[in-house]
């Protein structure tokens, strides 16, 4: 679906995944793709790929969780291109536990990309965003930040992007910049490569998720596309995401209530485990 912005786009952790895949997406439309990441290597690879899809690219090396780093990629790519189009905040890291044995330097370390790195994104970019207008912004969050798994404290939390994200969809409206925040089950990405504290229960679940999963990156990233192209302030590319989203509203505290009930048991991790092996994880 074509899309009514200026076609330039800078996609966070775009080095592999659904990052890399949204690049693509894009450069079939013709956009001056900015690949912002901390992998130089995977990042020139995504811009090769960008350059066979027609588009063209360029890599810039930027730790999202480092507001300096983000503002002088901000900087440099208004500077290069006067506007922004599309502003895809992906990069995203991982650490799984228990809360109170998941070290708390594990905790500092995914909020300071997951949320921070959204957070400082926003700050770096939206204020010439503002000024030049009709532009759009996509949050990639997860079913995580809807109905929270055990184990994984942090990245759960970090799934706050979603309130951020009816914040600015609010904030921006006045300045025609839309907002879109995706919120998809366990996508094939690497994310797990970036993961340094896990237990065996939490690793084995996600790589049964992962090889479950019905949806391609490629197919992951047209229907963002869409989504966005559609203004939606919400997506869930799932079915059961969107079931578990129902269920958020009609019943807040069911879904929630039932897992404690199984954990009580013992019995959650491996309904969370079957819940992998059909894809609804």
């Amino acid at each position: 679906m074509a899309l009514a912005f200026d076609k330039t786009a800078v996609i966070t952790g775009a080095d592999s995944g659904l990052g890399r895949a949204l690049a693509i997406e894009l450069a079939r439309e013709g956009f001056r793709i900015g690949v912002l990441d901390v992998n130089m290597d995977e990042a020139r690879k995504t811009v090769e790929m960008v350059e066979r899809a027609g588009g063209t690219g360029e890599s810039f090396f930027c730790d999202v969780s480092d507001l300096e780093q983000v503002q002088a990629a901000a900087d440099h790519f208004f500077d290069a291109w006067g506007k922004v189009g599309v502003l895809v905040n992906n990069a995203g890291i991982a650490s799984f536990g228990v809360i109170g044995d998941l070290p708390i330097e594990e905790w500092r370390k995914v909020i300071d990309v997951d949320l921070w790195g959204v957070i400082y994104e926003c700050h770096a970019f939206v204020p010439s965003m503002k000024r030049q207008g009709g532009s759009h912004i996509i949050n990639i969050a997860s079913m995580a930040g809807v109905t929270p798994p055990l184990e994984e404290g942090p990245y759960n939390a970090a799934k706050a992007v979603i309130y951020l994200s009816k914040t600015l969809k609010q904030e921006l409206a006045p300045c025609d910049i839309g907002v879109t925040v995706v919120c998809p089950l366990g996508e094939k990405t690497n994310i797990l490569k970036s993961t340094d504290y896990a237990g065996e229960f939490i690793l084995s679940m996600w790589e049964a998720a992962f090889e479950h999963q019905k949806l391609t990156p490629e197919e992951y990233a047209r229907r963002v596309v869409a989504a966005a192209g559609k203004d939606k302030l919400y997506f869930m590319p799932h079915a059961v995401g969107k079931f578990f989203w129902l269920n958020k509203r009609l019943a807040p505290s069911g879904l929630i209530k039932a897992l404690a009930w199984l954990n009580k048991k013992g019995l959650e991790s491996r309904f969370c485990f079957l819940l992998a092996r059909l894809g609804w994880m």
